[in-house]
C-alpha cells in the first residue's frame, strides 16, 4: 500500500522525500516497481480506468452503488464490495449530500383540499397510473427562478415541467399540461401534491377534472407524504444546483433543461427503480 502510494503520487513529490515520510526504503520501492504486474493488480488497474470513465462522464454525481449498477448493466462482473474499495484508494466519491429544504408551499388558504389516496405507499403498477406534483425554486443572479415539475411514481421519469419568475397558478398549470400533452394517460389517474394554493386554486382543479383525474394532497407540513417528489428536487439539487452559480435565470433555465431531459431522464440510473433510467422503465412497462 505504501509503496502504491509512492507510484500513484511520483509526479507530484520526491520520491525519497515519500519514502521517509512512509518509512520505506527508496531501493525497496524501486524493486516493488520493477516487479511484473499481477493479474489482479492488471484488472484492478483496467477496472480502474472503467470506473474513472464512468464518473466523469456523469460529472462526479455517481458514488459506488450506481457506479457498480452500471457496470453490470455493461456485462462486467464485479462485486460492489470491490467497486467501493477500488474508489476509496483512488480518492473517487460521488458528491456529497446537503441537507436543506425550502419551503414554497403556502397551505394557508381557504381553497378545498382533497384526502391524501396514497397514504406514503409509493408504488405504481405501471406508467400513467400515478403523478407527484410540487414546486422548487433555483436562485440566480437575477432573482428566484422558481421550477414546477410532474413526476411519474412509476418510471420516476419527469413527464412535465415549467419555469417561471412567479409562484402564480400558472407555473403549476404549465406543468400538468405539458405532462397531460406528452403522456396522454387515461382517466383514473392519481395526481398528488401538496396543500399548496396553486394545487387547491379552482383553475387546476378544472384542469385536474378535465383530464380525469384524482386529486390527492399530502397532510399539511409533511413532505414525507410527497417523498419521491422531495426526493427529485433534492437529487437536483446536490447534482445541478448546488454545484452552479447561475448569473441569469435564462442560463438557469437551460442548465435545468439540459439536466432533467438530457440527463435525468434518459441517463440516470435510478435506485428505485432497479438501476435503470426512467426512459427504460417507461419503455420496458409501456
Amino acid at each position: 500500500m505504501r509503496f502504491r502510494f509512492v507510484e500513484d503520487h511520483r509526479n507530484q513529490y520526491p520520491i525519497r522525500v515519500m519514502c521517509g515520510v512512509l518509512g520505506i526504503s527508496p531501493r525497496g520501492y524501486y524493486a516493488w516497481r520493477a516487479r511484473p504486474e499481477s493479474a489482479r493488480a492488471a484488472a484492478n488497474r483496467r477496472l480502474l480506468a472503467e470506473v474513472q470513465h464512468l464518473h466523469e462522464h456523469h460529472r462526479g454525481r455517481y458514488g459506488s452503488p450506481r457506479i457498480h449498477a452500471a457496470l453490470r448493466a455493461q456485462g462486467v462482473a464485479v462485486s460492489r464490495g470491490r467497486i467501493e474499495r477500488l474508489m476509496r484508494r483512488n480518492g473517487i466519491r460521488g458528491i456529497a449530500a446537503r441537507r436543506f429544504r425550502p419551503v414554497t408551499t403556502d397551505s394557508q388558504h381557504a381553497l378545498p383540499v382533497a384526502p391524501d389516496l396514497l397514504g406514503q405507499r409509493f408504488e405504481a403498477a405501471g406508467p400513467n397510473r400515478t403523478w407527484l406534483a410540487d414546486i422548487s425554486y433555483v436562485p440566480t443572479g437575477e432573482g428566484w427562478l422558481y421550477l414546477a415539475a410532474v413526476l411519474d411514481l412509476g418510471t420516476r421519469k419527469v413527464v412535465g415541467w415549467a419555469m417561471r419568475d412567479h409562484l402564480r397558478t400558472e407555473l403549476a398549470a404549465s406543468a400538468l399540461l405539458m405532462a397531460t400533452q406528452r403522456q396522454r394517460p387515461s382517466a383514473g389517474l392519481v395526481h398528488h401534491s401538496d396543500r399548496g394554493c396553486q394545487y387547491a386554486s379552482g383553475a387546476y382543479r378544472e384542469l385536474l377534472q378535465g383530464a380525469g383525474m384524482r386529486q390527492s394532497m399530502s397532510r399539511p407540513g409533511c413532505c414525507y407524504d410527497n417523498a419521491p417528489m422531495e426526493s427529485f428536487f433534492h437529487t437536483l439539487k446536490v447534482e445541478l444546483v448546488h454545484r452552479v452559480r447561475f448569473e441569469t435565470r435564462e442560463q438557469a433555465r437551460r442548465e435545468l433543461f439540459a439536466y432533467i431531459e438530457g440527463y435525468y431522464n434518459r441517463q440516470r440510473i435510478h435506485s428505485a427503480i432497479g438501476y435503470i433510467t426512467p426512459e427504460q422503465a417507461e419503455l420496458r412497462t409501456a
